[in-house]
């Protein structure tokens, strides 16, 4: 079991990206939460079997309708996360 914070730059708010995120998450076995930062950037922390966050970032990046507003992505790992359950998009 692993946990990441991961930030999104680019064009990444005003977009439906948050909900593009939630989405995406229903394919894949992961927990978290996703929201949108003051400095106009996105930040997701995911908890799951490193194979399933890994595809689940993959897929957000790669193959999703949102991922060429990415700039740039930061990843890190992060304690996991307590009382983690579903997927919720913070404010």
């Amino acid at each position: 079991m692993v946990a990441k914070r991961v930030i999104f730059s680019g064009r990444v708010q005003g977009v439906g990206f948050r909900y593009t995120t939630k989405e995406i998450v229903t394919g894949f076995d992961v927990v978290g939460s996703v929201r949108n930062l003051p400095d106009g950037t996105v930040e997701l922390k995911i908890m799951g079997e490193a194979d399933e966050v890994e595809a689940y970032l993959a897929e957000i990046t790669k193959e999703s309708p949102v991922a060429h507003f990415i700039k740039e992505t930061q990843v890190e790992e992060i304690p996991l996360l307590e009382n983690a359950g579903g997927f919720r998009i913070t404010r």
